[in-house]
């Protein structure tokens, strides 16, 4: 099968219709996920690098000393050449690889960027962020690449557009006789350095013109940033259709990280879930992503299996035939392709988000529906709840007034209307491309036996531990911070983390401590490096590259 990989950049829970939310129609989303598989259980790492370093090697960060923050343009390290990327084991299968957009891995040398890690083609930037027109990031410096060449022929032209353009390109060129992956890694919807007038974010005006009830300009070009992104798959799934690809491709989005909502002018959200970007909580982790594809024996349904982003290796290898015996041993993903293909249990039981080594920092790690959390640092900086967005579609009705536009255009999805084609929706519901999926996440729930026993061994009277409802029910704001102690948490019975069950079960908090501290037997000590001033843009003709041989 062809491999369209779509990885979001700070893309939030509740960024998407189909997790419920109605503060900006993505209905191209919608469909695909709709009509596939919304995978409710899904987890990328706290940050870019890390994320992106665990999808393309199929291990966890602690194994490849990418665990403690991100990789910057003047920082001397990547992602270690040892490590073996997805494109390389799906080259011996015959695939053309092919990497869109944002890289993040590391570029100090040569070695170390896109296509000398098994990517046939690369148009892109190579660090964390970058203006979304003029291509320049830090220090003034360009960072956008054609094949290992500094390219400037996309100044002045929306990196969303350029990147979909290029994909399309990509499609279109291709000989298909040989399977297809491509990693289209969006700039979209991270920040970008600040204008002029101070604002981060960035959307060409036929986007926010959607949206002239929202009186925040940020979040107004937040509105129009993921407008454009959804736009973008829909262009994308059509391209696939046009060209005889879509009956044999399996598409997966995904968001690298959770919104960075907390302290930041930034107007995408990760509610009910709580905290941000950078921390370990739900927030900054459980992120919007599915699978689609006609392979799939069974889709239109949601699933709850556990999923990590390491998972995706494995899963796509065993999908395309891959032996998957061949495997190297120490993999920290695990096949999902039958769990998918069937509805059937999660291959793992278990998920780290993060750790130091030495267990410093924030750490948290997650068995079965218990999850065991120190909160420090990031995690302790970002640990609120952030209430939904101020704007709300159903509310923005259309007056009787012909020349009125305060109100949110309907908003057409071509996935739909592909899909439709194909016949591949399942039910006369999904046909009418109404995707908004009530999201059942935080409602009141039947009390979990664990919290059930959780009551009867509390030992202070007058104290409940009630169900997982909505944080103006009295829950503090800052609980489980400062605390010294680790917080345990269950997250299907409270996945918004509202009620801490350490003192009720301290038995769970002992078993989760030992087996962390198994898993870190795993790791490697991280491998950043400070910054080196020879990499700086002015040594270089204004070009951010690599710098070292």
């Amino acid at each position: 099968p062809h491999i369209i990989f779509i990885l979001a950049d700070d893309f939030g829970w509740d960024d998407v219709g189909f997790h419920g939310s109605r503060k900006i129609p993505t209905p191209n989303l919608d469909a695909l996920a709709s009509d596939g598989i919304i995978l409710s259980n899904h987890y990328s790492q706290p940050l870019c690098t890390p994320s992106r370093g665990s999808l393309l090697t199929g291990k966890h960060p602690i194994q490849i000393g990418l665990q403690r923050g991100v990789i910057y343009s003047a920082q001397p390290f990547g992602l270690g050449l040892k490590e073996k990327l997805l494109p390389e084991y799906l080259k011996t299968l015959g695939y053309k690889s092919h990497m869109v957009g944002k890289w993040h891995l590391g570029f100090f040398a040569d070695e170390y960027t896109p296509m000398r890690r098994g990517f046939d083609s690369h148009y892109g930037f190579y660090g964390a962020s970058e203006d979304y027109m003029t291509h320049i990031g830090g220090m003034g410096g360009l960072d956008f690449w054609l094949n290992g060449q500094p390219d400037r022929s996309g100044q002045g032209h929306y990196s969303t557009t350029l990147f979909t353009t290029k994909a399309e390109q990509l499609l279109a060129e291709h000989n298909q006789t040989e399977p297809m992956f491509l990693y289209f890694s969006h700039q979209a919807v991270h920040t970008s350095h600040p204008k002029e007038d101070g604002h981060r974010l960035f959307a060409p005006s036929q986007y926010t013109d959607k949206f002239p009830f929202i009186a925040d300009v940020e979040c107004q070009h937040m509105a129009g940033m993921i407008s454009a992104l959804d736009e973008s798959v829909g262009n994308l799934t059509k391209s696939l259709h046009t060209n005889g690809m879509l009956e044999n491709t399996i598409i997966i989005f995904s968001s690298d990280n959770g919104a960075p909502h907390e302290n930041t002018d930034v107007c995408s959200s990760n509610y009910p879930l709580r905290g941000a970007k950078t921390s370990v909580w739900e927030g900054g982790t459980r992120v919007p992503a599915f699978v689609w594809s006609p392979l799939l024996k069974k889709s239109g349904y949601v699933s709850k299996q556990m999923m990590h982003i390491s998972d995706w290796l494995p899963t796509l290898l065993e999908a395309a035939g891959y032996n998957m015996s061949a495997l190297p041993g120490d993999l920290y993903g695990v096949s999902q392709w039958q769990a998918l293909q069937e509805n059937g249990p999660s291959a793992r039981n278990s998920m780290l988000y993060n750790a130091d080594h030495k267990k410093q920092g924030s750490w948290a790690l997650r068995v079965g529906d218990m999850k065991l959390l120190q909160a420090e640092g990031a995690t302790q900086l970002h640990s609120g709840w952030q209430q939904p967005f101020a704007i709300n579609l159903q509310s923005q009705l259309p007056s009787n007034e012909p020349n009125n536009t305060n109100y949110v255009q309907e908003e057409q999805s071509q996935v739909a209307s592909i899909l439709e084609e194909h016949e591949t929706l399942a039910g006369k519901r999904r046909h009418e491309a109404t995707f908004w999926l009530a999201s059942t996440l935080c409602k009141q729930l039947a009390e979990p036996a664990v919290i059930q026993q959780a009551r009867q061994n509390k030992r202070r009277s007058g104290r409940t531990v009630p169900n997982c409802g909505f944080a103006s029910t009295g829950v503090a704001p800052r609980s489980c911070v400062n605390t010294g102690r680790p917080c345990l948490y269950n997250v299907t019975a409270d996945p918004c983390e509202y009620y801490n069950l350490a003192e009720y079960l301290p038995e769970v908090v002992e078993r989760l401590e030992t087996r962390l501290d198994d898993l870190l037997k795993r790791s490697i000590e991280p491998i950043n490096k400070p910054a080196d001033p020879a990499a700086y843009p002015k040594n270089h003709g204004g070009v951010w590259m690599p710098w070292i041989e």
